[in-house]
């Protein structure tokens, strides 16, 4: 069983396409990649959690629609970390887990990994090592050395492992205000 992080995928939303710059002819086409893409990592035996941003648009007001591109989701567990453009009815579809925040247990990371659709300062194990992984600013900010942004427009529309997260981690430097709100040394 293998974890899968991603976020922003923006399911059904046209305009999302010219604002980040997504190789798209079109919603549907995106949305039909991007759903593609998952199946292409997540198996049947995984966990995929989206960070935020599962859809958005007149779609993700249509319950029809909605619980169909739902349906298409790879994995045995699907899981919400709520984001600004997931309303009741994205919440409402039938995921393993939705919450606004939370901390996994990822067998493949040595500790627990906070989840937030938001970059944050600090979180629970931060100064430990903790990892945290973000969505919502899209290409404007990639993260540090402890928080990682897995949107699917700065990893080439795919999901990442807590394993792929680290090693890009580790290309960072720390936050500039990592001092500032965790002045102890780890």
């Amino acid at each position: 069983m293998t974890h899968w992080y991603t976020a922003d995928l923006h399911l059904g939303h046209e305009n999302i396409i010219p604002f980040s710059g997504r190789p798209f002819r079109h919603a549907g086409h995106m949305d039909a990649v991007l759903i593609a893409n998952l199946w292409e990592k997540v198996g049947h035996d995984d966990d995929l959690w989206i960070i935020g941003d599962f859809a958005f648009g007149p779609k993700a007001k249509d319950e029809d629609w909605l619980t169909m591109i739902f349906g298409q989701l790879p994995g045995a567990r699907r899981h919400l970390v709520v984001g600004n453009h997931d309303g009741p009815l994205t919440q409402s579809l039938p995921w393993d887990s939705v919450d606004l925040m939370c901390e996994v247990e990822d067998p493949a990371a040595s500790l627990p990994i906070t989840l937030c659709h938001y970059p944050m300062m600090t979180w629970h194990h931060a100064r430990k090592g903790a990892l945290h992984l973000f969505g919502h600013v899209h290409h404007g900010w990639p993260g540090s050395s402890n928080s990682v942004n897995v949107g699917v427009d700065v990893w080439d529309f795919f999901p990442v492992t807590a394993q792929e997260a680290v090693h890009r981690a580790r290309k960072m430097s720390a936050h500039k205000h990592w001092a500032d709100v965790e002045p102890r040394v780890r």
